[in-house]
C-alpha cells in the first residue's frame, strides 16, 4: 500500500528549516506487517527534541530515515502471532522491548537489548524494512515507529493498547513525552510526598515531570527554564516557583529549597545544564537527567561530592518506565485530573508544515506538537 510519510533525506541542515527543507513528505510504499507487526494508521504523532538531535546531526542515525517516534493510532492488519486485533487503539513507545533479554526480564524494558540494537540499525525488532521510496531506495525506521506517515508498521512489542475514547492528539503524547517526563518523577527520582523538586528544562518532558512531581505529593517544585512563556505555563500546572535559566539558576534553587532541593531532574540534553542540575541538587539528593546530549560530550562534576556528601546521579531512558504497565497507569492519572497531559499541547499541524514545526522546536516556541492525521 501507499503512505504519505516525513523523510529525513540529510542531518546537519541549517535552520530555518522550512526553507532548508532538510525533511521532505513522500509518498513511500509500505509492505504489510510480518509475524509479530502491526499495519497502524496513525492518528496523531508528536514532535520531540529526540527527532530534532537527529535533524540537526547530533545524533547519527541512518538516513534516509522515516521520522517520528511518539504517536497513536489504530490497527489495521495485524501479522502473524502479535496479540492485537484490527480495531485496537494503541500508543507506540519508542523502545520495542523483546520481553525476554536479560533486562526485560528483569523489569527494565526500557534497556531492551534487541531493542537499542535495532533502533541503532533503523530496522524493526525483527531486523526487516517495510519502506520503500519511489527510486527504489529503503528508508529507515525511526525508533522502531517512524510515526510522520499516515500508516506505518511496528512491532507489536512497541504497542500497547488504550481506551479507544481518548483522543489522538493527547493519547500520542503518553508514548514519549509522559512516559519519560512522568516516569523520571515517579520512578528515576522516586519523589515523595514534601520533597522538594527542581525541573529544568520546561518542554513536554520537562512539564510531564513536573506535573508527575505535583501528583506524588512534592511540597516545593521548582521550575526552570530561559523561555517565559514556558515558566508561565509551570506555574499555572502548580509550580510553586520559577526560575529563570543561566548563570543566577543555581544560586536561585538553592535559596529557595534552603540549601538544595531533594531531587532534580534535567529534561535538557545540554551538558552545562545537567551540570547545573547537579549543583542545585542538596547533599544527600538525587539528580536524574533523562535528555540526550550529543555524544561523547563529557560532564564535569565534583567527584568528592558524591562520597562525602552521598549524592546520587542518576540516568533515565524512558523515565525508567515500563510502558505495558506505565501508559495505562498515566492515563488513568490523567483522567482522574492527576496529570493534566492536555496542557502539554502547545501546536497542531499538519505532515505539510513538519519542517516549519521543528523550527518552532529550535527556536523553543513549543511545548509539544502534534502532526494530525484525517
Amino acid at each position: 500500500m501507499e503512505t504519505r510519510a516525513a523523510v529525513l533525506v540529510e542531518a546537519g541542515r541549517e535552520a530555518p528549516y522550512a526553507g532548508s527543507a532538510p525533511i521532505e513528505v513522500a509518498t513511500l510504499e509500505l509492505e504489510p506487517p510480518g509475524p509479530g507487526e502491526l499495519l497502524v494508521k496513525v492518528g496523531a504523532a508528536g514532535l520531540c527534541h529526540s527527532d530534532l538531535s537527529v535533524i540537526n546531526g547530533s545524533r547519527v542515525r541512518p538516513l534516509p530515515m522515516a521520522l517520528g517516534h511518539e504517536a497513536a493510532g489504530e490497527v489495521v492488519a495485524v501479522g502473524e502471532g502479535a496479540e492485537f486485533e484490527p480495531g485496537d487503539h494503541v500508543v507506540l513507545a519508542f523502545v520495542p522491548a523483546c520481553g525476554s533479554c536479560e533486562r526485560c526480564v528483569g523489569g527494565r524494558p526500557a534497556l531492551c537489548g534487541p531493542g537499542a540494537q535495532a533502533n541503532g540499525a533503523g530496522t524493526l525488532l525483527g531486523g526487516g524494512m517495510r519502506f520503500t521510496a519511489q527510486d527504489g531506495s529503503r528508508p529507515f525506521h525511526h525508533l522502531g515507529v517512524s510515526a510522520f506517515s499516515e500508516y506505518t508498521v511496528v512491532s507489536s512489542r512497541s504497542a500497547v493498547k488504550v481506551d479507544p475514547e481518548l483522543p489522538y492528539e493527547i493519547a500520542a503524547l503518553f508514548g514519549c513525552a509522559v512516559l519519560t517526563g512522568a516516569g523520571a518523577a515517579f520512578y528515576s527520582a522516586d519523589v515523595k510526598p514534601g520533597d522538594s523538586v527542581a525541573v529544568f528544562g520546561l518542554g513536554g518532558v520537562g512539564l510531564a515531570a513536573l506535573i508527575a512531581a505535583k501528583a506524588a505529593g512534592a511540597a516545593r517544585v521548582v521550575a526552570v527554564d530561559v523561555v517565559e512563556a514556558k515558566r508561565e505555563l509551570a506555574r499555572k500546572l502548580g509550580a510553586t516557583d520559577v526560575v529563570e535559566g543561566g548563570a543566577g539558576a543555581v544560586e536561585a534553587v538553592r535559596e529557595l529549597t534552603g540549601g538544595g532541593a531533594e531531587k532534580v531532574i534535567d529534561t535538557t540534553g545540554v551538558v552545562p545544564v545537567l551540570e547545573q542540575s547537579y549543583a542545585a541538587t542538596r547533599p544527600g539528593g538525587t539528580t536524574v537527567t533523562v535528555g540526550l546530549p550529543a555524544p561523547g560530550v563529557p560532564v564535569s562534576l565534583p567527584a568528592l561530592s558524591l562520597v562525602a556528601e552521598e549524592r546520587t546521579l542518576k540516568g533515565s531512558y524512558l523515565g525508567s518506565s515500563v510502558p505495558r504497565r506505565d501508559v495505562p497507569r498515566f492515563i488513568d492519572l490523567y483522567r482522574a485530573g492527576n496529570l493534566p497531559v492536555d496542557a502539554l499541547l502547545s501546536h497542531r499541524l499538519t505532515l505539510d508544515d513538519i519542517n516549519a514545526g521543528f523550527d518552532r522546536l529550535h527556536e523553543g516556541e513549543a511545548v509539544r506538537q502534534v502532526v494530525t492525521f484525517g
